[in-house]
């Protein structure tokens, strides 16, 4: 067992725990945060996505004493009240979803790319979801969620 002491979505959490537990289980199983999807078990679908410091990271692949002294949003934290999040308004207002499991992930990738580009394009979003998959869509209505996203979360919208 180890502490380890983090934010979630703007709380403190202090907690034991295994040296193996994965940050994807902790949110799931102990925090209740089912909004974080498990996919593949692999980090190949980006279903887990959370930011992690304001980063994009897969929680399938990290052990939560890794994270000690982080910051971790889930989507469950980005909604502020009844009012979405640039993003998750942009998803809404561009259809940028079907069945919705991999919704989230997309989300928090879309969030790390506006975080990390002055200006998105179609092409930059398509190679940047390279590890986010989606078995409902074309991708076309995410591509342009997120560049609508990324704009709203500018100011630009």
């Amino acid at each position: 067992m180890r502490s380890v002491s983090l934010h979630i979505n703007g709380h403190a959490v202090d907690v034991d725990v295994d040296h193996n537990t994965l940050l994807v289980d902790f949110l799931r199983d102990t925090q209740g945060l089912t909004g974080t999807h498990v996919g593949c078990d692999t980090s190949q679908c980006g279903a887990c996505t959370v930011l992690v410091d304001g980063l994009p990271v897969k929680s399938c692949s990290v052990l939560l004493v890794q994270l000690d002294g982080c910051d971790i949003t889930t989507i469950e934290g980005l909604a502020v009240g009844d009012t979405l999040h640039p993003m998750q308004a942009a998803f809404k207002e561009n259809h940028g979803l079907q069945c919705g499991f991999c919704t989230p992930g997309m989300v928090m990738a879309g969030i790390g790319m506006a975080e990390r580009h002055a200006t998105l394009d179609a092409q930059t979003i398509r190679k940047e979801l390279e590890g986010n998959l989606c078995r409902c869509t074309g991708y076309h209505n995410i591509v342009k969620a997120i560049a609508a996203g990324a704009k709203a979360m500018r100011g630009e919208a």
